[in-house]
């Protein structure tokens, strides 16, 4: 199985410092990266560890929800899947990812609501990216037409 790799660098504090990430294994891109714009609202054209997190999270589940609507005989999906990774105070000091939230909408033909809704859950469970956030909250929402 593959290794994929990205490279960060940084110059400066946290505060007054600057960095960018490089999306090596694929070469997309390279994108900016400062704490202050991580900390606010507005990213202001900067991304952040958590968006590169939603991003990989949206992805991976929406691979894995395909793969088991297509072994429970869907047909004709369609999935919009968000991940929201929220960066919070650590009571333990620092910052931390306090919660992720799934939400995704979507259809696939010979699959009820019920089980559309039944079969994302198994998807959030088995996704590689939930697996390796075990630790933090992952919330599913889902709306199945």
């Amino acid at each position: 199985m593959p290794t994929r790799r990205a490279h960060t660098t940084w110059t400066g504090g946290l505060e007054d410092g600057t960095g960018t990430v490089t999306l090596v294994s694929s070469g997309l891109g390279s994108y900016e990266l400062s704490f202050p714009k991580r900390a606010a609202e507005n990213a202001d054209g900067t991304t952040s560890p958590e968006e590169l997190i939603a991003a990989a999270h949206a992805g991976c589940f929406a691979m894995q929800f395909s793969a088991l609507l297509g072994a429970a005989g869907g047909r004709d999906q369609s999935l919009d899947v968000t991940a929201d990774v929220t960066l919070g105070p650590d009571p333990a000091g620092g910052f931390r990812i306090s919660g992720i939230v799934l939400t995704v909408s979507g259809s696939a033909q010979g699959v009820s609501p019920a089980d559309f809704a039944k079969i994302a859950a198994d998807a959030k469970a088995a996704c590689p990216v939930s697996k390796a956030l075990a630790g933090t909250t992952i919330t599913l929402e889902v709306n199945g037409r």
